[in-house]
């Protein structure tokens, strides 16, 4: 893909077209790439989109080659043969379209988004930002506090010409404002378990069945099973998506006392995979029952970290055991099953989804990212800051300083006011090609 004003002087230059064809815009031409030599590299078809109908906004030429790295690569090395062209930077085409007017910043952010959809509901999330929902919302609530502005500022320079304003009215708007702006960061929060997904960490004793459930789950036999303990000695991972979340569990090594080497270091990886887990399934053998290494595991599990004890096996006829905890904490919940059978598989996928709190994302249409939120929160907080003035009793003047600041951060959001140095910043972020 070639963008700017060169784009079809330089496709021309190395493509070979039936002089009937016409190069005009939104057609599809035919023809081969060739070389310095006018030898034939590979068989194309070419799509024209003058500008300003394209979607950077200035001329774009696609060519369309066969897949493959030796075709593209070759095809790529004609077009950067001639002096006018060079690689795109990372997110370059989609920071043009921003600069050129066609997109605004928001809707160009959500192409990333969409790129790096892991679920189907992160990807609806994201068309919904390509489709203009957050540049709305944000805009909705930018006029929203530059109305009240503009009746402050109206009453610093000619409070004596006009009637008077009521205080309470404006932080009443105030008020409405911060509450729509913390819906949309607790909305974001939501959201990133749908873009980032969640990491379940499956721990336990060597032997009790986490690489059998590991493979049930996953309907993949990607970890090795065996009936002897310590088969597993590093970290497997296997993602599935539930109710349009991904969950990656991963498969610890048994924690236990060992003088093996190989499998201490697995152990340390398996704790530290535990510390950072969004969710830990601790395992037990329930034809065993519930041992002293169980409760061991269960004490050093975080505190904050949800857990859901999993008796394991059972398939197999239990035995007189000790007894497992049972906790009232909605963090905590006891469960069955048997990963060699199947049976309690899913009793796991609702309580996997009952402790992650995703039932919370149902109606989530749209979520700001990183950058946004981190706007958007400073935007509440000089609107905190601007009630704080009005509970003070300060003059006018004083309420528009911390206002002006709110409404400049909403500006960034939508890069109605950002630098060029900014922009470079973001869209470095994104992949080459976009």
């Amino acid at each position: 893909k070639l963008s700017g004003p060169s784009a079809i002087k330089v496709t021309q230059s190395i493509v070979e077209t039936s002089a009937k064809q016409v190069w005009e815009s939104h057609k599809i031409l035919y023809g081969h790439v060739v070389d310095t030599k006018r030898t034939h590299i590979d068989e194309v078809l070419i799509l024209i989109m003058k500008e300003p109908r394209s979607f950077t906004g200035e001329d774009v030429v696609e060519i369309h080659c066969h897949g493959g790295l030796i075709a593209v690569q070759r095809v790529l090395e004609q077009v950067l043969h001639n002096k006018d062209t060079r690689r795109a930077l990372p997110g370059e085409f989609s920071q043009r379209a921003v600069l050129n007017g066609r997109l605004n910043l928001t809707q160009a952010e959500a192409i990333n988004d969409l790129i790096a959809a892991r679920s189907e509901k992160a990807a609806e999330i994201a068309i919904n930002g390509i489709n203009g929902e957050i540049q709305k919302q944000i805009k909705s609530i930018h006029e929203r506090l530059l109305d009240q502005l503009s009746e402050i500022e109206a009453r610093v320079d000619f409070e004596d010409e006009l009637p008077p304003l009521n205080e309470q009215t404006v932080k009443d708007e105030l008020m409405d404002v911060h509450k729509e702006l913390t819906k949309l960061i607790d909305d974001s929060k939501r959201a990133s378990w749908v873009r980032n997904g969640l990491k379940v960490a499956l721990i336990g004793s060597p032997n009790v069945g986490k690489s059998s459930l590991l493979n049930r789950v996953s309907k993949y036999e990607k970890a090795i099973v065996t009936n002897i303990p310590g088969t597993t000695r590093d970290l497997l991972e296997s993602e599935i998506v539930l109710e349009g979340i991904p969950f990656t569990l991963i498969d610890t090594a048994g924690i236990r006392s060992t003088d093996n080497k190989i499998e201490e270091i697995g152990i340390n990886r398996s704790k530290q995979a535990m510390n950072a887990a969004d969710i830990i399934c601790l395992i037990y053998d329930i034809s065993i029952g519930w041992t002293k290494s169980d409760q061991k595991l269960l004490e050093i599990i975080p505190k904050n970290i949800p857990r859901l004890l999993i008796g394991n096996k059972a398939d197999i006829k239990k035995k007189k055991s000790g007894k497992i905890p049972v906790s009232q904490s909605k963090k905590q919940k006891n469960i069955v099953l048997s990963a060699l059978t199947g049976e309690g598989e899913d009793n796991f996928i609702s309580s996997l989804l009952y402790l992650s709190g995703t039932n919370t994302t149902h109606g989530l249409e749209v979520a700001l990212n990183e950058r946004q939120h981190d706007l958007a929160k400073s935007s509440i907080t000089a609107i905190e800051k601007t009630l704080v003035v009005a509970k003070e009793k300060l003059p006018w003047d004083f309420w528009t300083i911390d206002l002006r600041e709110a409404i400049q951060n909403l500006d960034e959001i939508t890069g109605s006011e950002i630098s060029e140095a900014v922009l470079e910043k973001i869209f470095s972020r994104f992949c080459i090609g976009k």
